[in-house]
């Protein structure tokens, strides 16, 4: 009885959603229940805090590794939402100030990293090992060349030949990619409206 309930409340969501598409009677119900989708990813913001602050003394408490960094954490934590809480979020208060002058700098900084993440991957993608790697090897090669002013230099149609790999062979391989990674969810979302995957419950069973 404790699985069945969760089930069933999934099953009657997750037909509504897809019904919606289809027949027009049910559509103010799929609105509905994209308003309480609302109210429960809000819930949902709430208990992810607070397991935060859990997790974060747990460390503090039986100091686990990095526990040091556990501090910062909870007080910046603390410091932004009563700064936003009973100071405001307008601009021009502190918690603007503090996020436009410590959250996107900081957040500018973790992404600039990704820079030599990605550099290293192309180091060992473009290694010319076979003729698939050479063909990407000097594909991405004429793609950059078109992408700086020397490759016009070099030859004037280097350009054009690289807008055409970006918008032929590239395009439809995210095409390909982006319709692999819609069947998947509509197989997975339909594994979870028939109670096949129970994940979500907490366990496979």
């Amino acid at each position: 009885m404790r699985l069945v309930i969760p089930l069933m409340i999934t099953f009657v969501a997750g037909m509504i959603m897809i019904l919606q598409f289809f027949v027009p009677a049910t559509q103010s119900m799929g609105e509905s229940l994209q308003e309480w989708y609302m109210i429960v990813a809000s819930a949902a913001i709430f208990l992810g805090a607070v397991n935060l602050i859990q997790v974060h003394t747990h460390k503090i408490r039986f100091k686990l590794k990095n526990w040091k960094y556990s501090p910062v954490t909870i007080i910046g934590f603390s410091v932004m939402i009563l700064t936003g809480l009973f100071l405001g979020i307008e601009p021009g208060r502190p918690f603007d100030y503090m996020f436009s002058q410590m959250m996107v700098p900081m957040g500018a900084t973790m992404f600039s990293l990704l820079a030599f993440f990605v550099a290293s991957a192309a180091f060992r993608a473009f290694r010319a090992s076979n003729w698939r790697a050479t063909l990407l090897l000097v594909s991405a090669f004429v793609v950059m060349l078109g992408r700086v002013p020397i490759g016009t230099m070099i030859w004037d149609r280097i350009p054009l030949i690289s807008e055409w790999i970006m918008q032929v062979p590239n395009l439809a391989g995210q095409r390909a990619v982006m319709i692999g990674a819609a069947m998947g969810m509509v197989a997975t979302s339909l594994r979870m409206i028939f109670g096949i995957e129970r994940s979500y419950l907490g366990g496979a069973d």
